[in-house]
């Protein structure tokens, strides 16, 4: 089966990584963590195979993540935790919005996040 066939594998679980809602590699793109020419090159995992990433997402709708270790994020800088939350989740909502969307995947990104590549 050619990798395109294979649709996007999480590389953690190997299991599939079914829909944008669930993606870390799109939530790391909507968030501005890669850039548009990249995005290709990475590799995919369920959002909950990302705990150090998930963790940041506060939402009624999502199952929280915790971490434990170093960066468990209630180990980390109360100030850096508030803004990673506010980014990480607001990132998360607008996946759930892009579901079954027909945007251009350059319109994906956060709004300060598109801005910041016309500069």
């Amino acid at each position: 089966m050619a990798k395109c066939d294979e649709g996007y594998l999480c590389e953690v679980c190997q299991g599939a990584v079914e829909e944008i809602a669930e993606s870390d590699l799109y939530l790391r793109y909507v968030i501005g963590m890669l850039d548009p020419e990249t995005l290709h090159t990475q590799a995919e995992r369920h959002l909950h195979c990302n705990p150090s990433l998930a963790q940041f997402i506060v939402d009624d709708r999502f199952a929280p993540v915790l971490l434990e270790g170093d960066f468990d994020k209630r180990r980390l800088d109360p100030a850096f935790v508030a803004e990673r939350e506010r980014l990480v989740t607001r990132g998360w909502r607008r996946l759930q919005e892009l579901r079954g969307s027909t945007l251009p995947i350059i319109d994906y990104p956060l709004d300060e996040v598109r801005a910041s590549w016309r500069l």
